[in-house]
């Protein structure tokens, strides 16, 4: 009966060491510092425009033109959002809504070194541009209301004499730099260092600021004033000096 057990455990054994070893998926190391430049991700899409952005983010600007008091004279405006004209005088009303609003895409799919960038990064560090999309994709209902205008479309007529109430659209792309020293990787992605928004203290000269605190003496203004008032000591010395040597 034991021998039969231990044949058993035995043959138990063998088996173990005769499977094959399943490998484990090894870690990934964690990274130290961005290597590559960062990657978008997916398109952005303005879908009622048919706009296209290949960047981390895709912002929608919509102003309409208006009137604006300035005291008792008006004038007319570009502006992103309605402005008021219950007070103003006959004549110089604006419509109470815009139709169209601005609106802005993030890239929800940014990656560095093949790795997720956090949004906060984005908006952060991402520079607006602005950009003047393809609009071949435009709705129908659209095309007959918009036309091409400078950098984006406009619903005026004549743009060079727009109407109040009329629309004018432009489009940016955010793009980012290099973000070597400004992103660390933590809790799964590469995320904002917390001092990467603070001035490089290089950047920073120290200054004095004058009583009414609208200038400063930096250290070069304070070294020229140091050097002159050298200057002028050593000339008086030397002119004394010379006019003991006359009188003796």
């Amino acid at each position: 009966m034991i021998h039969r057990r231990a044949r058993t455990a035995l043959a138990s054994l063998l088996l173990a060491l005769a499977m094959p070893v399943i490998a484990q998926p090894a870690s990934q190391p964690v990274p130290s510092a961005p290597v590559e430049d960062p990657v978008p991700g997916e398109l952005l899409r303005d879908r009622d425009f048919g706009v296209v952005s290949r960047q981390f983010g895709l912002d929608r600007q919509v102003e309409m033109y208006q009137w604006r008091a300035e005291g008792d004279v008006y004038a007319r405006v570009w502006n992103a959002a309605p402005i008021d004209s219950s007070g103003f005088a006959p004549g110089h009303e604006n419509p109470k809504r815009i139709p169209l609003e601005s609106r802005r895409w993030w890239s929800d799919s940014a990656t560095l070194d093949g790795r997720p960038l956090d949004t906060a990064v984005l908006q952060a560090l991402g520079e607006w541009q602005v950009f003047r999309p393809g609009f071949s994709r435009l709705p129908a209902n659209l095309a007959a209301s918009f036309q091409p205008e400078g950098d984006g479309l406009g619903s005026a007529e004549n743009p060079l004499d727009p109407q109040i109430g009329d629309l004018r659209v432009r489009w940016r792309e955010l793009r980012l730099p290099p973000l070597a020293g400004s992103v660390e990787w933590r809790d799964g992605s590469w995320r904002l260092r917390p001092d990467a928004l603070q001035p490089r203290r290089n950047e920073v000269e120290d200054a004095e600021l004058m009583p009414d605190g609208s200038g400063a003496l930096s250290r070069t203004t304070v070294w020229l004033v140091a050097g002159l008032i050298v200057l002028v000591v050593g000339f008086v010395v030397l002119r004394r000096r010379r006019r003991a040597r006359g009188n003796g």
